[in-house]
């Protein structure tokens, strides 16, 4: 005798696992870093392999990690094409440290103790709008990297890994005709500013950003052959930023601020801008109404109130700034460059 369920249970069940799946993130998430700490990418890649070869190779317990890399699959990151054999598939191939288009240190950075520790107390930052990670830490996510090199030299490769694709999708997604200097106000470690450059061969540039934030700038702009036409700048954007630019790039940096924040920046830029000179915002943009569409930006903007107390905006709350600081804008292109938009902005009459 055997037994089906009801049709009329099944969408209840699919309700009931895809909030156990949600539940179950934090524990994707850690079998993630730990795939990344072990470097597992890096000794398979090649092909396929064993768990008892990989566990030889990383130093581990071969059936724990054969758990482990079962995991792995179930989410994604890797096939069992047949019983015990594991390969990569194109999403895992990103975990590997070698790979063009490698996520290693982006997700080594955001699966940091430091930052979950944040999110153990996020329940502070939603009862009071106060950041947890300053709560915890007593001090900003940024005077914190500061204070700690080794983590913030993997912040600053995070961010360029997490840059390069966009970035080349900026390079030849905007008009730079008639544009002879472009300054990258937060530009971290030139991976835009280098893309940008290394398609337009008539511009030069300059990269500027906290001496933290530029530490591995010079590498990357050499590296990218560039450097004979672009200027590294260590400095506050908030108090200065360097003059003499046609075009003003700011991307991916207004996230990390409130509204207060981001006006003083906005403002400081207006205040250097030469006249005839452009602000190009570029960034997420969310919808007015929330969606399914794209979560990562939710997650970002959630992310950044608990851990930076900054947040992401509408294209409505985006010219409201720039309004507010003396900006007026001419047009603004969602999707224009991947998973981001566009704003350009030019000082107000």
């Amino acid at each position: 005798m055997t037994s089906t369920i009801p049709a009329t249970s099944a969408p209840k069940i699919r309700n009931r696992a895809a909030l156990i799946e949600i539940i179950g993130g934090y524990m994707a998430s850690q079998a993630l870093a730990l795939a990344a700490e072990l470097k597992l990418a890096d000794h398979i890649h090649d092909g396929r392999t064993t768990s008892a070869r990989l566990a030889e190779a990383t130093g581990t317990h071969a059936p724990s990690l054969h758990r482990l890399l079962r995991t792995l699959v179930s989410v994604g990151l890797l096939a069992e094409p047949t019983p015990g054999e594991f390969r990569l598939t194109e999403v895992g191939e990103q975990l590997r440290t070698d790979s063009p288009d490698s996520l290693w240190a982006f997700t080594r950075f955001f699966t940091n103790p430091t930052l979950f520790t944040s999110w153990q107390q996020a329940k502070h930052t939603v009862e009071t709008g106060e950041c947890a990670f300053d709560h915890v830490y007593g001090k900003n996510i940024y005077l914190h990297l500061a204070e700690h090199p080794e983590l913030s030299a993997l912040f600053n490769v995070a961010m360029g890994q997490e840059s390069r694709v966009s970035a080349q999708l900026v390079a030849d997604g905007y008009d730079y005709s008639g544009i002879r200097t472009v300054v990258d106000v937060g530009g971290g470690d030139g991976t835009l500013l280098a893309a940008i450059l290394g398609t337009h061969q008539h511009l030069s540039g300059v990269c500027f950003d906290s001496a933290a934030g530029v530490a591995e700038a010079a590498g990357v702009l050499a590296a990218a052959g560039v450097s004979d036409r672009c200027e590294v700048v260590a400095g506050d954007f908030f108090s200065s930023i360097p003059g003499g630019g046609d075009l003003y790039i700011i991307k991916s940096v207004f996230q990390d601020w409130n509204d207060e924040n981001a006006r003083k920046l906005l403002s400081t830029v207006r205040a250097q801008m030469p006249a005839g000179a452009t602000l190009l915002i570029v960034g997420s943009v969310l919808p007015d109404t929330a969606n399914t569409d794209n979560p990562v930006m939710f997650y970002t903007d959630i992310n950044m109130l608990v851990t930076a107390g900054g947040r992401e905006r509408t294209e409505s709350e985006f010219r409201a700034l720039l309004a507010d600081t003396g900006f007026t804008v001419e047009w603004c292109g969602h999707g224009a460059a991947g998973p981001f938009s566009l704003i350009k902005a030019v000082p107000a009459s």
